[in-house]
């Protein structure tokens, strides 16, 4: 029998293993999603990850990681572009499922401003869009700037990308304040986006998922004529810094920016009460199909600017809105077949393929079946008649199973026990608690083929080496060629361009075109895997794909080790019986069990430390973290953080200690210098105070982090 996953069924134990599976999870699916425009799971199935976090960490507060999702906003921005810091964090929303969240929502809002049930309270509403997020920074009415939400912090530079957009003013008109930021949705309608991929189908180019992909990847071209072609649209919603404000309701500033030549959704509307919310929600959904469009719910705001100030921000998002998600639009088609797809961590994951069907606009043919488990609890088989749904989703969900419609004569799926790459043994792992995972693996390795091309094609992704001219579709072809069979084979692809015809130099663009431009691609490519040998260190152990690593953790893993080899040895070390290394990087905050046993299952492969040693061989030499300061207060000391804070992140607060020399770990122990506690310090508080640890107040921590 299955053990109990409930949060109630957890112990402190299991949370924590809990909270680390999430961390990394949620991690990658945020750089799939921002980074890469291709997003790995549905809508629906990201929610639930982070709503299981949320529900952990509010069970077990003490546990609250310093990487927690909770506190995380997007992904770090692409090398590929330049950074612009933002002035004002761009930060995420809080998610409404059904009404009484809604209601919920007002509650919380009256409660905070102690306002009377009966008390005015005025909100806006408007239709969340799903597309890429944008910040234009305008100065003296001259735009000068434009970026993507990046990590909320940082984004990425696409101002030239932004000036091309019809409905991006490049100048405003007189009588604006000096500084001018204006937040919006960079989207492309469904019509135009059925037209683009029409246009790239018949010259054989990429094909889009979605509208959301299409605008993202539109948007952020490093060459700005193929985003000039691309028909980007821009909603205005939101703002950043002002110099002076030009209204003191979220619906005069919405007026403003009609008035200086934005566009603003037409469904904006402002009402007195939830009731007007919902019945706003209602009507838009009815409406969802027919606006040209896509959005996944709609959002609310206070419409009194000095009510938000009030409310202010809790982790990654405001007190003062919400987004009000749509339930998820269904259709019903035949599944065609079911194909096992081999991912680079060796997961056997189902798809159903479909007979093609249009569903919120888009043609879906494919629908992700999860996993054994899934399929059998369905029962869902070849021939079968499905009820499919999506809600923004890349890929959708099969919902239900229209058994009547279903042919005598079929039998259940039968779930491959060996990998159809390479035809070695395909299992479930057991983990830290006896059950069997859900999720089959390939144990082969990088000996299988098909999790080599995978693990390549993750190598050179945005989050970690982000080779301008070497994605996805070149690993691909070089694949096919014989040319990269491993990492360091991309570093010898000068070499190897030069033992073979003119012929081959088509795939460093793309295209057939002549010799001399296809070796000038050639050139700028060996280039830029050049510049790439020096990449961030944390980069490059990001790119190995060792499960349960992150980006957020290789950052923590460079800093502790500082180079690849010294990380290697050190692995090699603890598979040895090393305690003392174990102990030593299991203090680090961040850092967890399941972290560790897949640093050490890693390096015990002979053929994982021949690939590391092979790129150290080829010339590759990261960049290890900057040295951290020396002459601060807390320069040396050992700091943990604990209960809610509420003037910085835990990851800002995370960040700044180490900048200033500290060491952030998990736990208190009779090493700890300083605890930072916060609302709802538990069981850390009680334990610093009896070990005589200093104790900080987050005002105290600061006055000491900005002194």
């Amino acid at each position: 029998m299955a053990a109990d996953r409930s949060v109630e069924a957890l112990t402190a134990a299991g949370a924590a293993q809990e909270l680390a599976r999430l961390a990394a999870e949620i991690e990658e699916h945020d750089a799939a999603y921002y980074q890469d425009d291709a997003p790995l799971i549905s809508d629906a199935d990201y929610d639930a990850l982070r709503q299981r976090n949320n529900a952990i960490e509010a069970r077990f507060p003490e546990l609250k990681r310093s990487d927690s999702p909770s506190e995380r906003v997007g992904a770090a921005p692409s090398t590929a572009f330049g950074k612009i810091e933002h002035a004002v964090p761009m930060l995420s929303l809080g998610n409404a499922f059904n009404n009484d969240d809604v209601v919920d929502f007002d509650g919380r809002i009256r409660r905070f401003l102690n306002l009377e049930a009966e008390a005015e309270l005025r909100f806006t509403s408007e239709p969340k869009i799903d597309g890429l997020s944008a910040s234009l920074r305008y100065e003296k009415g001259v735009l000068v700037q434009g970026a993507t939400r990046g990590d909320g912090r940082v984004g990425e530079d696409i101002t030239a990308n932004l000036r091309t957009l019809p409905d991006i003013p490049h100048k405003l008109p007189t009588g604006v304040p000096d500084i001018v930021e204006v937040r919006g949705e960079v989207y492309m309608s469904h019509a135009d986006f059925a037209a683009l991929n029409k246009r790239q189908q018949e010259k054989g180019g990429k094909i889009f998922a979605n509208p959301r992909n299409a605008a993202a990847g539109s948007l952020r071209q490093l060459d700005v004529e193929v985003t000039k072609k691309r028909p980007l649209k821009f909603f205005a919603y939101a703002w950043g810094e002002m110099s002076a404000m030009p209204s003191d309701t979220q619906t005069g500033m919405m007026a403003c920016f009609t008035d200086w030549g934005f566009s603003v959704n037409p469904a904006f509307i402002t009402v007195d009460e939830t009731q007007g919310l919902l019945a706003h929600w209602t009507a838009i959904e009815g409406q969802r199909a027919a606006l040209g469009y896509e959005i996944d719910g709609m959002v609310y705001k206070v419409d009194r600017l000095d009510y938000q100030q009030r409310l202010g921000f809790v982790s990654r998002a405001p007190r003062w809105a919400i987004a009000h998600k749509f339930p998820a639009e269904q259709a019903t088609t035949k599944v065609n077949d079911i194909d096992i797809q081999v991912g680079r961590t060796g997961a056997l994951t189902p798809v159903a393929k479909l007979e093609p069907i249009t569903v919120g606009g888009v043609v879906v043919s494919n629908a992700t079946l999860h996993n054994a488990d899934e399929i059998a609890r369905k029962d869902i088989r070849v021939g079968d008649m499905v009820v499919i749904q999506r809600a923004g989703d890349v890929i959708p969900q099969v919902v239900r199973v229209l058994s009547e419609h279903r042919d005598s004569q079929s039998s259940p799926f039968a779930f491959p026990d060996k990998c159809p790459a390479c035809g070695s043994p395909a299992m479930r792992e057991i983990r830290d608690d006896g059950e069997a995972d859900v999720v089959t693996r390939c144990s082969a390795g990088l000996t299988c083929p098909a999790q080599a091309r995978e693990g390549l094609k993750h190598f050179v992704s945005r989050a970690a080496l982000d080779i301008e001219g070497l994605g996805q579709k070149q690993i691909d072809d070089y694949w096919q060629l014989g040319l990269i069979r491993s990492p360091q084979d991309i570093f010898a692809l000068e070499a190897h361009f030069a033992d073979n015809p003119p012929e081959i130099w088509q795939y460093t663009s793309g295209a057939k075109d002549k010799i001399g431009t296809l070796k000038d691609s050639a050139r700028k490519l060996f280039k830029a895997i050049e510049m790439r040998k020096t990449a961030d260190l944390d980069r490059y152990i990001f790119a190995l794909g060792i499960r349960h690593i992150g980006e957020t953790s290789a950052r923590l893993l460079a800093r502790h080790y500082m180079s690849l080899p010294a990380m290697m040895q050190a692995a090699q070390n603890m598979a040895g019986g090393d305690e003392g290394a174990r102990g030593e990087i299991e203090a680090l905050d961040g850092v967890g069990k399941a972290l560790v046993d897949a640093l050490i299952g890693f390096f015990s492969s002979p053929d994982n430390c021949t690939v590391v040693s092979a790129l150290i061989a080829a010339g590759i030499d990261p960049t290890p973290p900057e040295a951290v300061a020396t002459d601060t207060a807390i320069a040396g000391k050992t700091i943990v953080f604990t209960g809610t804070l509420e003037k910085m992140t835990r990851a800002e607060a995370k960040a700044r200690a180490e900048a200033m020399g500290a060491k952030v770990v998990g736990s208190v122990s009779a090493k700890t210098d300083i605890l930072v506690a916060g609302p709802g310090a538990g069981s850390k508080l009680t334990k610093a105070t009896e070990l005589g640890v200093e104790v900080l107040t987050e005002d105290q921590w600061v006055a000491l982090a900005t002194a």
